[in-house]
């Protein structure tokens, strides 16, 4: 089981996303995660689309955090800076 305190979205991962599209279906994204950016007062995801999305392949999907319904880990990158913060904590108070 993953330790919930230590999971977050890391650059390069691949993720299936499900969002908030209509009322009878949501919007399915799917690609590698690039970065957070703001959506007016919000936060939102930046995802880069995979080839399941055809046309619309390789580009940029900005989903709004407070529209996503489930998120799915297809494959995870290690977050390098996540992992040196918590061996240097680990130092001090392990």
């Amino acid at each position: 089981m993953i330790d919930n305190a230590k999971f977050q979205l890391t650059v390069g991962s691949k993720y299936r996303i499900r969002s908030l599209e209509s009322r009878d279906k949501p919007l399915i994204s799917q690609g590698v995660f690039k970065g957070y950016t703001a959506f007016g007062h919000d936060d939102a995801i930046c995802l880069e689309l995979d080839d399941s999305h055809e046309t619309d392949s390789g580009k940029i999907r900005v989903i709004p955090a407070h529209m996503v319904i489930a998120l799915d880990v297809l494959s995870a990158a290690e977050d390098k800076e996540f992992k040196e913060k918590d061996e240097e904590a680990s130092r001090y108070f392990g």
